[in-house]
Order: structure tokens, then sequence, then C-alpha cells
């Protein structure tokens, strides 16, 4: 198609299009500031940038040989995409200095693309490398510091079967050095790579956001999906780089209905924008006129479809429609003594993008400035004595009129749309609780932005890609009904945890807790080793305060493991003990392609623990005694690869960590992983000195009987019942009272030959099996066998040192003999009292089925 006959209309702003939508006027204003990225989304200044964008091209090459059209049509493209409320415009190939130019004098920014033979084996060609690194500079340098450009992007769509021919790798250094190229060049510049479904499981987090292209024709699996891109994208933006439908095959009415759900959908799961593929049905590929799809927003003739129309009132409306019905929200902001950090937090709220809220500050006891600042913005602030954070954030729920509270820390700010976002959910979920990440801001310090990418900061844990098993305090939001219903926060909780066990109660209660992606604060963090150290402390005495009401949850040595996944930054990588798995389908053909990480083994899950430390000083008692006896020096190489471990992990996390702040330098950048490093390793000593403070010991006492209350605690007794009850009804109210009880509990498996558990502590475990006679007319004799069991691990560890203490005697190694069959005895005689604790609670539940049927005495 020669693209110099195209014929014009003359096209006003409306374009004779619908009279009530929202009016776009003339051409926006070139900007020439520099797009940058601000957590989940992008700003143009100070101001957030939405993209609403299209694609444009690829073209039929003209007489110049530049794959545009000619100066006049793509004049007239961008004036009329201007008037439409377009402000972005894709190109698949380096576009000449004049349509940059065209486009910054009608306020459109260009996403330029990068073309290399992608669809080939390229990294089997040296000459061929060198030929696309080379194409990348010279394609950015002809376009770099140009006001229109809005980023680069260094490719598109690298085909499966090519990325499985080279690995996932090798194909992620090589982009990492395409990226790097781009950056010794346009270091100011924001660079992405365009993925697609089908190699979603590339790992490309060195880019400055990410980008998908994604065809979906349903709105909820689109929906599903952003919400997946969210958390693979994690701390940053995501940007859709294609959506669309083909009208040819759907219809132009059909096609721009789907447009409508598609663009609202990416901006309502909090995509920083999206690119609608494409602006005209021309569309040149491979040498030849593409004719049999038509997935422009005007025909080739640029005669406007009814989806352009639809776009531009989509676009008037981002992110969300200016005319929604929002419930009304109740922000509570819980002070002790925040006055340094709670300007920033009031400013933010002040700037929130929300129709109908409220701000109040619960001012707990502070003796600061926190109410003084407060006072100066528009909040309802309540003082009162120093009580606690869980008696803070109810006196705030008590007091509010809104249907949601919302609650922010008083060292956290807001994003403008941070709540409504959380609205956004609870309307279109049916969900008590919603949360959204938080984010370290830059500026705060190198010592902050290590602790950023520390251990023990607030981070969201998911159970799916929406649902959540708990959202950190600093960043969430309840329904009131649903506060309500479980008397709100437990005052025990006077600085930590409280968030963790309202999120207990509510899913234990039957409620259902939401994420949001975009729901994001900026939390400050400590800005110094003292605090941090204090912080995480204060950290294990919550959690020592957790497991007291809720025993069943922790495990013997007093550690509790999350069922859903844990997102953000900071965590500490465990040691390899597996590999990652690509799901490809039979011979690569799957259309969503998925990385699977194998769960972490025993082995390599221990030392991420707190609890390790004390294996590291049992393995360092035995290696003493080896001065004395030596054949206990072998314990020295267990002793330092128990030392060793965390310290690997320490480093391995520090090696991926991402700073907030760009610090120049090379030894400040080593620097800052070495500090890093270093509270990846001084974190768990924190949280278990604060857990042992606190009495959450290994070695604490987990019931509240005493062994042998019932004399020899291996019995079995009998029940005689009158009335008919089921296995499930007998077993499901023991069960019922041991956990009213907070004896730890659970229930037997599906390959497990006894129906109870309990564990009294770290070595001593009883449990439970009964067997239900029928005698007729509804009458039951119940046989109750209750039984010890030792773990395996205590009953090992035992004969190991037995049979150390006597070759130590064989050896007349006598001290060492004798602390060895003291420590030996000392374990099984541990073993042996929990072991009856933990047989007399359930002999305990027996003794009640007797007085509730009858039998007793």
């Amino acid at each position: 198609m020669d693209t110099a006959r195209l014929q014009y209309r003359s096209y006003p702003a409306a374009n004779g299009l619908n009279d009530n939508a929202p009016a776009v006027t003339g051409t926006a204003p070139a900007s020439t500031d520099q797009i940058t990225v601000h957590g989940k989304f992008l700003y143009e200044g100070d101001t957030k940038f939405w993209i609403k964008g299209v694609t444009y091209g690829t073209f039929c090459p003209g007489e110049d040989a530049t794959p545009f059209p000619v100066r006049e049509v793509v004049e007239q493209d961008f004036t009329m995409m201007a008037a439409q409320g377009i402000n972005s415009v894709r190109t698949y190939v380096p576009p000449p200095i004049w349509l940059l130019d065209i486009a910054h004098r009608n306020g459109l920014r260009v996403m330029v693309g990068l073309a290399w033979e992608q669809h080939v084996t390229f990294l089997d060609d040296r000459k061929l490398v060198k030929t696309i690194e080379d194409r990348v500079r010279e394609g950015i340098e002809a376009c770099a510091g140009h006001p229109a450009i809005l980023c680069f992007s260094i490719g598109n769509e690298i085909p499966p079967s090519i990325v499985r021919w080279h690995g996932r790798r090798r194909i992620e250094h090589f982009l990492k050095r395409l990226f790097d190229i781009g950056k010794a060049v346009a270091p100011d510049t924001l660079i992405t790579y365009v993925n697609f479904p089908s190699t979603e499981y590339l790992q490309l987090s060195f880019l400055d956001f990410q980008c998908f292209n994604v065809y979906l024709e349903s709105r909820d699996r689109l929906a599903d999906y952003i919400a997946r891109l969210q958390n693979l994208a994690g701390e940053q933006p995501l940007v859709m780089g294609e959506i669309g439908l083909d009208s040819r095959h759907n219809g132009e009415d059909v096609q721009g209905q789907s447009l409508d759900w598609q663009i609202r959908t990416a901006f309502a799961e909090g995509c920083a924008g999206a690119f609608v593929f494409a602006w005209t049905d021309e569309w040149y590929r491979g040498g030849h006129e593409i004719e049999d799809w038509d997935f422009g927003l005007t025909t080739r003739s640029r005669e406007p479809k009814p989806a352009l129309e639809v776009v531009r009132n989509v676009f008037a409306q981002t992110p969300f429609p200016q005319n929604r019905d929002w419930p009304r929200v109740s922000v509570v902001v819980c002070s002790y003594n925040g006055a340094a950090t709670i300007r920033d937090t009031m400013e933010g709220l002040s700037r929130l993008d929300y129709p109908d809220c409220e701000v109040i500050v619960v001012n707990d006891g502070s003796s600061d400035a926190t109410p003084k600042i407060a006072a100066e913005y528009d909040v309802r602030l309540i003082s009162t004595e120093n009580r606690g954070l869980s008696n803070a954030r109810n006196t705030g729920w008590q007091a509010a009129d809104g249907e949601i509270i919302a609650y922010i820390d008083d060292d956290a700010y807001p994003d403008p749309h941070w709540l409504q976002y959380l609205a956004h959910s609870f309307m279109s979920g049916d969900y008590v609780g919603v949360g959204g990440p938080n984010i370290a801001p830059p500026g705060d310090g190198p010592i902050a932005d290590c602790v950023a990418n520390a251990p023990g900061r607030p981070v969201h844990v998911l159970l799916s890609d929406r649902t959540a098993e708990h959202i950190p305090g600093c960043n969430m939001a309840f329904r009131r009904k649903a506060l309500e219903a479980i008397d709100g926060f437990d005052p025990r909780y006077r600085a930590a945890g409280d968030d963790v066990d309202v999120c207990w109660r509510l899913q234990e209660n039957g409620g259902v807790i939401g994420f949001h992606a975009a729901a994001l604060d900026w939390h400050h963090c400590r800005n110094s080793i003292k605090t941090y150290w204090k912080q995480q402390q204060g950290y294990g005495k919550a959690e020592a305060l957790l497991e007291e009401k809720w025993p069943e949850k922790y495990n013997a040595l007093g550690h509790f493991s999350w069922s859903g996944r844990l997102y953000g930054k900071g965590l500490t990588e465990a040691l390899p003990s597996g590999r990652w798995r690509i799901y490809q389908g039979q011979w690569g053909s799957a259309l969503f392609q998925s990385i699977y990480e194998p769960p972490t083994g025993m082995l390599a899950s221990l030392p991420l623990m707190p609890e390790w430390y004390f294996v590291i000083g049992l393995l360092g008692l035995l290696s003493a005694l080896g001065l004395a006896w030596s054949p206990l020096l072998w314990m020295i190489p267990l002793l330092l690869a128990a030392i060793i471990a965390p310290m690997i992990q320490a480093v391995l996390s520090a090696m991926k960590a991402k700073f907030p702040t760009p610090w120049p330098g090379k030894w400040q950048h080593v620097g800052l992983r070495g500090l890093t490093a270093l509270l990846h390793m001084i974190q768990p000593v924190a949280r278990l000195i604060g857990r042992l403070r606190h009495g959450l010991t290994p070695w604490r006492q987990r019931t509240g009987v005493v062994a042998g209350e019932h004399g020899s605690p291996n019995r079995t007794r009998q029940v005689w019942s009158e009335k008919w009850r089921s296995t499930d009804d007998w077993l499901g109210s023991i069960l019922t009272r041991l956990h009213t009880a907070k004896v730890p509990v659970m229930p037997g498996g599906d390959f497990d030959a006894w129906d109870l558990q309990v564990k009294s502590g770290l070595f001593g475990r009883a449990r439970l099996v009964i067997a239900i006679e029928e005698h007729g007319s509804g009458k039951q004799l119940l046989r109750l066998r209750v039984f010890q069991r030792p773990t395996l691990h205590v009953n090992v560890l035992v004969l190991i040192l037995t049979l150390m203490s006597l070759a130590a005697t064989l050896d007349s190694a006598w001290v060492v003999s004798g602390a060895l069959c003291c420590l030996a005895l000392l374990l099984a005689a541990r073993t042996r009292y929990e072991c009856g604790v933990a047989a007399t609670a359930l002999l305990d539940e027996v003794q009640q089925l007797e007085l509730e049927t009858g039998n007793a005495g």
C-alpha cells in the first residue's frame, strides 16, 4: 500500500463521537520532563504518568526505506491520537528524529522498539550477537536525549523455542548485556523488554519496569493473569505492551466492547499503563501487507472504528471511572512518639485521590510533638494515655464512621491512589480485609537502604495471587463489620503481632483476606543498626505472645511456617535444594509457561531459623569436649559448616539486593552489600533473643497439665454412650476442646494410623486412637487408647550420645564420658516428662467424655 496516497478527513477533537464522553480538548502540552519510575508507577516530573498508548506499525518501507508513513500522514495520525486522549505511541523499530519531533509537538511519548533477529538461534553466532549489540547501541544513540522518548525496548517476544534452545539463563544474561549497553548510552532513560506469557518465566528484575503483551478474551482471566504478573513484577511497574482484538473476525462492535473491559481491567489491576494494538489496520510484516487481521482503532484509510470512541472514553477515566460510587473509608493512624516521620504520613494522606474518606489520628500517649504535628492537618485527633498499639487501633475503628477501616503506620505514607485500589478490591471481591505492598522510599540513607533489603521487614503472605494469609499492619484495611465480629484487635499486642493475630482470627471466623499489588504505601526503614536490632527483638517478643495464644501454629522449636508464600524484599535466600522447573507443555507448546520453584528441603531451611544457633551451640560444646577426647574433634568440621551455612545464605541474599537510592562508587556499592549480608546474619539472633526473653524456648511447657495426673499415661479407656455420634463428631469435640485450651494438637492424616496427636515440647508427644463398637439402638462403646511417642530425632540423639559416652569410657576419658552421659540422661528425662504431659492432656479429654456420658467413676 502506498501510504502517501491515504486520504484524510478533518477530524475535530470530538470527531462527532459520543457527546456524553469526557471532554478531550486540544493537544496536550509537550513536556521535557524525563519519565521516571517511583514504586509501581511512572512519573513525569512530580505527576503520575499513566501510559494511554497505541502501537504504531510496522509499516511498509517508503522511498527513503523508513518503515513509517510519510511525514504528512504521521502528522495527521499523531494529531488525531492526541485529540482522542492518547499520550503514548509504541514503535517496533527506532523512528527517525522527525517522527519524534512530531510526537513531541503533539504531547506524545514514544516507546522505541529495537528490532533484531530474535526469531533465530542468535546466540549460536558470535558475529550476529555482536551485530545485535551494535544495532541496539546505535538505535539508542540515534534517539537518546529526545524529549519525546518514553523508554526503549531492547526486545519483543523472543519465541519460546529459541529460549528453550539456548536456555533461560543465557537469554537472561544476554538481555542484561543489552540493558547495560542501553544504560551506558542513555543512563537516565527507562529501558524494558516486552515479554509474553509463553516466556513468563524469564527473570528480568534488572529492567526499569516489566512489560507484557497479553491477549485474553475473558475479563476474569485477564484480571487474574495481571494479578499474577503484578506479583512477578514485585516492586516494579507493570505495563501492558499490547492488548486488543481483531475486528475482522469478531466484529467492530465486539472489538470496542472487548477493549473497554481490557483497558479498564489493566488499570484496575494496577498497571502503569497499556498500549492498544493497534492504531490502524495497516500492518506490514515479513515483507507482506497483512490483510487478514484488523486490529486497528482506525481502518487502513484512517476511518474511525467504534473502538476509538471506547478507547477515548476509557483513557479519560484512568485509573477508575470518575462517577464510581465509592464506599466511605476511615483512615486510622496510630502513633506513639512518631514525630520524626508522621509529617510525611500526614502530607501523603492530604494528597489522597479519594472522594469520601476521613483521617483519624490516635495519639497513644506520645511525649513528643506528635499531636502538635497531626493537629496541623485536616484530621480527627484522639489523644489517650499510652495503652499500646492494639488498643489504639481499636480506638480508631470504634470512632470511625466509614464502612471500611484502613490502617497506615506513622512511619509510612500512601500512594495517592492507595484507597482507590483497596476499595476496588472490596467492591470486586467478598473480602473481610485487603492489604497491599509497602516499599522503602529512596533518600533515607545507606543504612536504611540496607535494612530495606534485610529480613524482618513487614511483608505480605499470599495463598494465591489475590488471596492473602497475612497483610502487614502498615498497610491493611478491614470491613468495619468484620472487626466488630471478632471484637477488634487483641490488647495483649502492644507493639507488634496485632496484624498477624487479627488476620488469623478473621480467617478462623470464615473470612477471606484479599491483596492488591498497586495499593502501596512507602514505609521508612530503621536508619541505624541499633534501632533495627531493637525492632527485631520486639518482633521476637511478638512471636512469643502469638505462640501463647496460637500454640497449634508453632512447631516444637517455636518456629511458625506460613501456608502461603512470602513476598517482598529482604527475604533470606535458602541454600539451593533443587532445580527450578519450567512448565513448558509438550514440545514447548504451552501458551502460558511458568517457572516453579521446588519447596525448600528440611536441611536447607534449618539454617533460616533463629533456632539454628542452638545447633551451633551444641556443636560448639561437643567440639570443646574434643580438647579432652580427640574423637570429638570431628565435630569441628560440622561446627564450621553450621556457621558457614547462614553466612552463605546472607551473601546470596545480599547479592540480589536492590537499593532504593543509587549510591555512586564501587566500594560504596560493595559496602552496602556487605552491611546487608551482616543484617541477614544478625537478624535471626535478635529475633531469638526476643523469643527467649519472653518464654518462646524449645524447652517451654506447652500445655497446662502436669504429667502423671492419671497415673500411667499409656492407657486404654472405655466410654459407654447411650446416644449415637459419628467418629468425626467424637474426635471433633476432643479437637475443639484442645484448641480452646491452647493445647498444640493436630489430627491424623490420610496415611496415619492414629487420630489425634499432642506435642508437649521439642521431644515428647502422645497419640490417641479411637475404635467405636456399635451395639444397636444408637448405643456405642468407645475404646480409646493413648500412647506416648518420643520424636525420632531425640531417640537418635540419645543413642548417639550414649554410644559416644561408652566410647569415651573405654578410652578412659572420664570427664567427657560423664558430660556425654549426663547430657543423654537429661534428654531422656526431659523426653519422658514431655511425653507424659502430652499423654495427660489427651487423658483429660477422655475423662471429659466420661463425664459427659455419665461413665465417670
